[in-house]
């Protein structure tokens, strides 16, 4: 019996030396000596200055040895691709080190040690970039290791649009999350700064006057998974656009178009607008909901412009105009008196309301001026016509095409569908202050954004190049100090002209934009999934506010495999992640969701929930960041660029495979093979990179990485000696399985 667990050792033993432990990449270090884990990272903390193109990155990252050895090792950074770096410095706890950049090719081969001595597919993500490697000083069980580092860079400007990458990604090696994370950006320029975008994360951007713009992102608690994206251009045209494209083989492709107006317009060249306020005073608004709401429109009233003009409606059961007629920005105090003195009474009279405001906006004056229709309110109509249909059409009977309404609703007793249908087709929008919230501090940053506008009406049109399915629908008004981002398809590439037009003080203006590239080939593969989220976002509201049909649904289901976001009809691509793989599934499901709804009891339009989804899906159809899968389903889900994986059956497969009619071609992880096929293909490094087992489809051919770690089963011996013959370390391995078989064989005769 000893001898038999002897042996057992032995084996487990060699199965340890041979798979060894994984290997780490940027601002990790990696161990000389096996270890079980990679160092965890206790914070990443990173500070860029751009100036004019120049970008010099400092990173502050903290290391805390918890492997209980001590370690000593390399520290690697792969690169920002196109990087051309000036100077590079390191320091490991106030001490120089020295290191060295290595170019692609050698970078390649770094990284194919680390791949093939340590197994770990991860690093696969990195292959292509150059990297940048220093030794580590020895480091005790406990011990932290701080380690400082500056590099300086030209970044590269396509289309107008400079961009600046920072490796971020590989933190997600460290085997507890982040506590503290954070970039902080800052840019100045000779020129005017105007379009400032990540299509990455989440970030603040803080406008310092038209030269200098800070943009910051802080998490915490965090494992980072994938790279700080930002774009910025510089122009001094009045209104700047510019264009980021993607397409794929054999598709159409997808744009990205981002208008910038200018930061600030003096208030005497400020287009002249008129401001209807109606507030809801029926009695569930008394107390700090009444006090907050008045606050917010003094503020408004505060900062009209001078030519501005202004009226003010408030109603319960009955409604009470400031005035009959809309009046100057210079009797604004007036307004502010008459807003001090309302109190809280009565039922809610939205209909009654919603007409007085849009009658006093057809005298002649208002007819030429865009029109801002502030409507707050906390409840469900009581009073006069209470049928929401009803209300919706005496709107749109009444309804100018030059009036665009802001609906907030207070609280969750407010009905979505009919806040959401007033602001949908007049270019506005909605919002709802959730129980807590401050009703002022929402209001005043809303008016704050739509307070100057500089261009209504919007209309684009491109010469050139065929593009279709553009979001948002309809494009919204610009205004100054804003952005707005449009996405769209194209159906080829090529040379094109932007012909923009729209209304200031009811006339006419046009800007045109010449020679726009749309490439045939390649691009920026976070535009198709970002272009997906605000389609589903807009197909999710339309079955909302209009009612389901089975056509959305599939349309929805489709785009939700596809790119891996996850909606109330696609749970089943993580159930049944077989079903999502084939056209026949997805139509089948499609069906299911449909027939389940018609059969459902018809979902409330008020309450918590029915605000809740209000937002989640207007937040989807103005989403400036691509959709990924929730923490609920991260684990099943992942997007890796314009692609989405499923984990079936312990693979990580492509959401474009399609297994009844696709044969993958496979590939042994490490061998020479898999090496040549990453020389020609080395975007599919990041692919591969999800795991030991994955299915990618590359311009319609499915590649199937497999490894013995994946449970790849060789049905001979034969089998076993050519796969590791494929293998560099050959040498290394099949001796250790030979003794394997060997032992194994004793352990049976014993």
């Amino acid at each position: 019996m000893c001898a038999r667990w002897l042996l057992i050792g032995l084996i487990t033993l060699g199965w340890i030396l041979t798979t060894g432990a994984p290997a780490a990449a940027d601002g990790i270090i990696i161990p000389d000596t096996p270890v079980t884990s990679y160092l965890n990272v206790k914070y990443h903390r990173v500070t860029v200055t751009i100036q004019d193109q120049v970008a010099v990155t400092y990173i502050d990252q903290v290391f805390v040895n918890d492997t209980g050895h001590t370690v000593e090792g390399s520290y690697l950074f792969p690169l920002p691709e196109e990087a051309a770096i000036s100077e590079f410095t390191m320091w490991v706890d106030g001490q120089p080190v020295s290191g060295q950049i290595l170019t692609r090719e050698e970078a390649r081969r770094r990284y194919d040690e680390i791949v093939r001595g340590r197994r770990d597919p991860a690093l696969l993500e990195y292959v292509g970039r150059d990297l940048f490697q220093a030794s580590i000083f020895p480091m005790a069980p406990g011990e932290e290791r701080r380690v400082e580092l500056e590099y300086a860079q030209v970044l590269s400007a396509e289309n107008g649009l400079v961009r600046y990458v920072y490796p971020l990604s590989p933190e997600k090696f460290s085997p507890q999350p982040l506590q503290d994370a954070s970039i902080y950006v800052s840019i100045t320029s000779r020129d005017p700064i105007k379009a400032v975008y990540s299509p990455s994360h989440p970030v603040a951007i803080d406008r310092q006057g038209d030269k200098h713009v800070r943009v910051g992102w802080e998490a915490r608690n965090v494992k980072p998974d994938k790279d700080f994206v930002l774009f910025y251009s510089v122009s001094q045209q009045e209104l700047s656009v510019n264009l980021l494209t993607y397409k794929a083989r054999g598709e159409d492709g997808f744009f990205l178009l981002l208008i910038t107006p200018q930061l600030q317009v003096e208030s005497e060249r400020a287009v002249a607008k008129d401001v209807v306020l109606v507030l809801d005073t029926s009695g569930s608004m008394e107390g700090e909901k009444l006090e907050q709401a008045k606050d917010a429109l003094v503020y408004i009233l505060q900062h009209l412009n001078p030519q501005d003009r202004f009226n003010i409606v408030r109603f319960s059961t009955g409604v009470q105009l400031f005035a009959e007629q809309m009046r100057p920005a210079a009797e604004a105090q007036d307004g502010i008196d008459f807003v001090r003195t309302l109190g809280a009474a009565g039922g809610t009279n939205i209909d009654g309301a919603l007409r007085e405001a849009l009658r006093i906006t057809t005298d002649p004056i208002s007819a030429e001026r865009p029109v801002i229709l502030i409507f707050l309110t906390d409840g469900l109509p009581t009073e006069g016509e209470v049928e929401i249909s009803a209300i919706l059409a005496n709107v749109k009977r009444a309804l100018r095409p030059n009036v665009r309404i802001f609906a907030f609703g207070v609280g969750d007793d407010v009905n979505t569908v009919l806040l959401d249908n007033l602001t949908r087709d007049t270019r506005g929008a909605s919002a709802y202050v959730r129980p807590g919230e401050r009703i002022d501090e929402q209001v005043s940053a809303l008016y704050a954004k739509v307070s100057v506008p500089v261009l209504a009406n919007v209309a684009l049109d491109v010469a050139g190049v065929r593009v279709y399915d553009l979001y948002p629908s309809p494009l919204p008004d610009l205004f100054a100090g804003s952005q707005l981002a449009v996405v769209g398809r194209y159906y080829a590439g090529g040379v094109a002209t932007l012909t923009l037009r729209g209304t200031v003080n009811n006339q006419v203006r046009t800007f045109t934009y010449r020679d726009l590239a749309f490439r045939d080939f390649g691009g920026e593969d976070f535009i198709p999934p970002l272009w997906a989220t605000r389609k589903i976002g807009y197909l999710l509201n339309e079955i909302r506010l209009h009612g389901e049909s089975q056509e959305l649904i599939q349309q929805i289901v489709n785009l939700s495999v596809r790119y891996g976001i996850i909606t109330p009809y696609t749970s089943f691509l993580v159930e049944e992640p077989v079903r999502a793989l084939s056209e026949a599934g997805r139509t089948a499901a499609a069906a299911d969701a449909y027939l389940a709804l018609q059969a459902a009891a018809p979902a409330p339009q008020s309450g918590a929930a029915a605000v809740e989804e209000s937002i989640a899906q207007s937040e989807m159809e103005k989403a400036t960041l691509p959709g990924a899968p929730t923490d609920t389903y991260s684990a099943q889900v992942r997007t890796v660029g314009e692609r989405a994986f499923v984990l079936r059956d312990g693979v990580w497969t492509d959401t474009t495979f399609d297994p009844t009619r696709m044969t993958p071609v496979q590939l042994v992880f490490g061998s020479h093979a898999f090496s040549d096929f990453l020389t020609q293909h080395p975007e599919a490094g990041r692919y591969f990179a999800l795991g030991a087992h994955v299915i990618v489809v590359i311009d319609g051919t499915a590649y199937e990485m497999i490894t013995p770690s994946a449970g790849y089963q060789p049905v001979s011996q034969d089998a076993v000696v050519g796969i590791f013959q494929e293998s560099d370390a050959y040498l290394f391995y099949y001796p250790l399985v030979l003794l394997s078989l060997a032992l194994l064989v004793a352990i049976w005769l014993l």
